[in-house]
């Protein structure tokens, strides 16, 4: 199954990091909106050890189709060298919302 539109979850250490990164996606139109949420505690297994990570999750709202260059430009300003980056689709929406996504984004 095949969406138009999704969601895409990155965490990022620094909130002032996190916060230009957002800007830079919104202003290169990669995606409509992105929600930073607040400080969280991440735990989980790196090069064989459990560790533990205060970070902030950026939730990106995007076109389908813009997913590979998101995840490329995500890679290429990322701090971790295999930073979290993952795609849910958006099966069912606002028609409106889903629209004003198709509206900020680059033409494809």
């Amino acid at each position: 199954m095949t969406t138009e539109y999704q969601i895409i979850l990155c965490t990022f250490p620094q909130f002032d990091f996190a916060k230009q990164c957002s800007h830079d996606l919104i202003e290169q139109k990669l995606a409509a909106c992105v929600n930073i949420l607040p400080l969280m505690t991440s735990v989980y297994m790196w090069k064989g050890q459990i560790e533990t990570a205060q970070e902030h999750l950026l939730i990106i709202k995007a076109q389908a189709n813009q997913y590979a260059t998101i995840e490329n430009w995500l890679k290429n300003k990322h701090p971790y060298d295999v930073p979290e980056i993952i795609a849910l689709p958006i099966v069912q929406g606002l028609p409106d919302y889903l629209n004003w996504i198709s509206s900020c984004h680059v033409s494809s």
